[in-house]
């Protein structure tokens, strides 16, 4: 088991010695203004043997997860996802019996994830470039805001079994706190063997930054079973790089327990993920009033609108990535069309792909699958430094017929997208080795083998990145009034019943006139 803790500061931000000082037994950190990524890689036989029977079935397995509310991305953590839960699957299943996932999915994050098992409740994406080769075969969407189970889960049953090198009331509580993070990930492959949780937060519990006390692992870092290995930790910042393509960063690294002292760094590596300048933003929100029709704008800041620093031989273009509960989705027809007026108007581009519950008649009970994924390429202004205020962009999606209620109405929550701009990338720069790369993030296998995303940040600071949508529905009233649901059930059968008599009656009637004309025509001849 290893432990990885990085602090990724802002590039102008103050840092002197003290703020980081490594003894013989543990590293602490003092009002360090930073990002922080928090990672753990476990190896297989170290797993609870309910999360390795669910691993055994597949060949990967990777879950996303971010917070409804808007934070700071910044390279190389510039990757966003629309908040909630991302399970992403690989490879046919390996084993036999009862799908193991799903059960597992609610135990960790709680019965609000609404899945059934992969054959039942997941999607299949499109896969257009093999040059993600672990780009899923299955994927999985809920709306989750919160990672509250997952942290008590660690906690009961992972937590509570380490018998050392792990203290249970202390490390192993500690880090699954931690997860309480903007963003955090789990993987597995089978390859590898070896389980990865990382969490990323980028602010501090207090108001003054990180202060924390890193300890080196039990045993002297002699590991082994249910043992941490090391420790390691990185305090470092971005710096200009000299290709566009790559991310220059430089520091302190050391592992805690056997380094004296932190030990100066500077590397760089090409990343297909950049972040944006802060002022690159936008907002999402539905146009009033919304009705069983509503439309989706996104509202773009004129920073957002200026091509990225790529490379000079870069094509780029805005695109928005939409994640959609079944309860609302896109025509594919309506948005795939090359009508120019029907673009000009709404601000878009092309639809560049489409996939999950798309049928344009079926009411939301009758949907088996969590929902549908859009990817838009968006229309840009020829001269976006003449953009003085926001670029605006209309989706016009369309609302399912949802179960009756009490009050009339259902409210449901619908993600913002992501946007962000691709660009291709040189044909002969290679994507070396990334150690804060992140795949399977269900968007970035829709495009070429050497394509770079800039992320667009979601503005606002008292907003949630999500947003709710009252829907009108069939009102029933369970004590008193016409529409009770037991009257809608006996009405309902009374009319299928009459309708199926008078269907009898006028085949009757039919047959006895045949008959008729049929015994005339005997009696003439």
């Amino acid at each position: 088991m290893r432990r990885r803790i990085t602090f990724i500061q802002p590039p102008n931000a103050p840092f002197s010695p003290d703020q980081a000082v490594l003894t013989s037994d543990a590293l602490s950190v003092t009002n360090l203004d930073a990002v922080r990524e928090e990672r753990l890689t476990v190896s297989y036989d170290e797993l609870p043997d309910e999360i390795r029977t669910a691993l055994d079935q597949y060949q990967a397995i990777h879950i996303r997860w971010a917070t409804e509310h808007p934070h700071r991305a910044p390279a190389p953590f510039a990757s966003r996802i629309s908040s909630g839960l991302h399970v992403f699957v690989s490879g046919e299943k390996r084993a036999e019996g009862e799908d193991a996932l799903c059960p597992l999915l609610k135990r960790m994050f709680g019965e609000e994830v609404d899945c059934l098992s992969t054959e039942k409740s997941f999607i299949e994406p499109p896969v257009l470039s093999k040059r993600f080769s672990s780009t899923a075969d299955l994927y999985y969407y809920s709306l989750l805001s919160f990672a509250t189970p997952l942290v008590d889960y660690i906690q009961d049953n992972i937590c509570a079994k380490v018998p050392r090198g792990f203290d249970a009331s202390d490390d192993c509580i500690d880090l699954a706190s931690s997860l309480f993070a903007d963003t955090f990930d789990i993987s597995y492959d089978g390859i590898s063997h070896a389980l990865t949780v990382s969490a990323v937060s980028s602010r501090a519990p207090g108001d003054e930054g990180w202060t924390q006390r890193i300890a080196k692992p039990e045993g002297n870092g002699t590991g082994g079973r249910d043992g941490i290995d090391q420790v390691e930790v990185g305090l470092l910042t971005t710096e200009k790089a000299a290709d566009a393509e790559d991310i220059k960063m430089g520091g302190l690294l050391g592992v805690v327990g056997k380094d004296e002292k932190l030990n100066p760094t500077m590397f760089s590596f090409p990343s297909r993920h950049h972040a944006l300048p802060d002022d690159a933003t936008y907002l999402a929100s539905f146009s009033h009033p919304k009705g069983l029709h509503p439309t989706m704008s996104l509202s773009l800041s004129p920073s957002a609108l200026k091509e990225p620093p790529a490379p000079a031989d870069a094509t780029c273009a805005l695109h928005t990535y939409l994640t959609l509960p079944s309860s609302i989705f896109g025509d594919k027809y309506q948005l795939s069309t090359m009508d120019p007026l029907f673009l000009q108007s709404h601000n878009l581009a092309a639809l560049r792909a489409v996939f999950g519950e798309t049928d344009l008649e079926a009411p939301d009970w009758a949907v088996d699958r969590w929902g549908s994924n859009w990817l838009l390429e968006l229309a840009t202004p020829e001269n976006p430094d003449e953009v003085t205020g926001e670029w605006n962009v209309t989706i016009p999606l369309h609302l399912r017929y949802l179960p009756p209620s009490e009050s009339g109405y259902r409210t449901i929550q619908v993600p913002w997208p992501v946007v962000f701009w691709a660009c291709t990338a040189d044909g002969g720069m290679k994507m070396g080795i990334n150690p804060f790369d992140r795949v399977n993030l269900g968007w970035e296998g829709l495009f070429g083998p050497r394509t770079m995303f800039y992320q667009v940040h979601p503005g606002g600071e008292d907003v949630y990145l999500y947003e709710k949508v009252t829907v009108p529905v069939l009102q029933l009233d369970e004590k008193e009034g016409l529409f009770r649901s037991k009257t809608i059930e006996l009405g309902t059968v009374a009319v299928i019943v009459l309708g199926f008599l008078w269907v009898l009656w006028k085949l009757g009637l039919v047959v006895s006139s045949s008959s008729g004309k049929k015994s005339k025509q005997g009696k003439t001849e």
